[in-house]
């Protein structure tokens, strides 16, 4: 099966209309090769390339980009060393990398987002608001620890009062926290949807943190727990190959974890 054929067997089952501008592109390769088996990730980092190449795997599905801005573009790059080292692993080994980033979020459910129920186990806790729950009283420490140990991350920040007993929760996975297409939707759904805690991927530290901080200093029992994007959308990844042997029967298909981006000191 080539290429063409896996892309356009992805995209007839996410059942999503056709877009007129998307991310989902083929950043690299031949929309005619033949594929030799297909490995999902977050990002395709030097590492998961290499671990392709390992697991004799020629197409990479990544959600996030390849070359560091949002599109994909490779002119401002060059003259650039980094990227002439990557385009040069890549094309020696004829790897294919598309990315399955507008389709994924579109679909019904979310991908990405079902991934994530899967690993927390919140699905039966959904308010009418789908990234909204009502969990059980927990405290915003504990929370903490919960999403720590099951999404495998080494530290998360805090905004407000960590010993705070929470119950009505919010996600807001990826780039979502950064309030597209409005920097006020954040606060608007924390206030309507009575929210205790938002779990966060991407800050901006003036906008979302800067409220739930104000409304923590004046009393309210509002609090932040920042995942980062990788650590917040991931596991979507990890998922996907279940939701893909199904429209891509006899293809091996494979997780390779591009991981959480930072150490800590």
């Amino acid at each position: 099966m080539k290429v063409r054929e896996v892309v356009d067997r992805i995209v007839a089952a996410t059942h999503t209309p056709p877009l007129e501008k998307t991310c989902d592109l083929l950043v690299e390769g031949d929309w005619g090769r033949e594929v030799t088996g297909i490995v999902t990730t977050f990002m395709a980092t030097v590492d998961v390339i290499r671990d392709a190449i390992t697991r004799g795997a020629n197409l990479i599905i990544t959600h996030e980009p390849t070359y560091f801005t949002g599109w994909d573009p490779v002119d401002w790059l060059a003259n650039d060393e980094v990227y002439k080292l990557k385009k040069r692993l890549i094309d020696e080994h004829q790897i294919n990398i598309w990315r399955f980033h507008d389709r994924m979020h579109m679909t019904e459910p979310d991908l990405i987002l079902a991934g994530l129920h899967r690993e927390l186990g919140w699905g039966d806790y959904t308010l009418p608001e789908k990234i909204c729950y009502r969990l059980p009283a927990t405290t915003v420490e504990d929370l903490a620890a919960e999403l720590k140990q099951k999404l495998g991350i080494q530290a998360v920040q805090i905004i407000g009062k960590r010993r705070a007993v929470v119950e009505r929760v919010g996600l807001l996975i990826g780039g979502l926290s950064l309030g597209f297409p409005s920097e006020e939707k954040p606060m608007e759904l924390m206030r309507m949807q009575q929210l205790d805690v938002l779990v966060c991927g991407d800050i901006i530290e003036w906008t979302l943190p800067a409220y739930v901080r104000d409304a923590a200093q004046l009393g309210l029992n509002k609090s932040l727990i920042i995942l980062g994007h990788n650590r917040s959308e991931e596991v979507g990844m990890k998922y996907l190959p279940e939701w893909m042997r199904v429209v891509l029967p006899g293809i091996q298909i494979d997780f390779s974890e591009a991981g959480e981006p930072f150490t800590y000191a």
